[in-house]
């Protein structure tokens, strides 16, 4: 795998959640079924964890990739990115008819470096459409369960 391209998927992933970090906190206190509220300790908690467990991913694979299981979590954080940047940010945004924090780097960065990625990687014959699509799913299920936890931790940690 080309160390740019688990570069470029840091960088993507980096400056999204950045954007979120900044914004989302103030626009989930609005109603919404895309958000709950949500305080900024909170979310900064759980933003700068999920970053932190993609670039694990993303350096295990880079390091390790041999190994199916560092494999199968980074290109399930590749999947998850993407779909990411369609729900909830680009149907909240159409659905509200108000920009949703973390739609311009979804769709600018995550889309199209997380699919260039996945593109290379079909390319090298690293990945099947079967491993893409059970990881996607299953990583992506693991970080919807994860983030409540990870917002009652930041919570608690420095409450707001």
């Amino acid at each position: 795998m080309d160390y740019y391209l688990i570069v470029f998927f840091c960088l993507a992933i980096t400056l999204h959640n950045i954007e979120e970090a900044i914004w989302l906190p103030k626009w989930s206190q609005q109603s919404s079924r895309f958000q709950k509220p949500v305080t900024t300790s909170e979310f900064h908690f759980a933003v700068i964890f999920i970053t932190i467990l993609a670039y694990l991913s993303a350096f295990s694979f880079l390091y390790m990739p041999e190994s199916d299981f560092a494999k199968w979590i980074f290109i399930g954080f590749l999947g998850s990115m993407i779909f990411n940047a369609i729900f909830p940010h680009l149907i909240a945004t159409v659905v509200m008819k108000k920009y949703a924090p973390g739609l311009l780097t979804g769709l600018l960065l995550n889309i199209p470096i997380n699919s260039l990625v996945i593109y290379r990687m079909f390319l090298n014959h690293l990945i099947i459409w079967k491993e893409l699509i059970l990881s996607t799913f299953v990583v992506g299920m693991i970080l919807l369960a994860l983030i409540p936890f990870l917002f009652k931790v930041g919570g608690k940690i420095n409450p707001s």
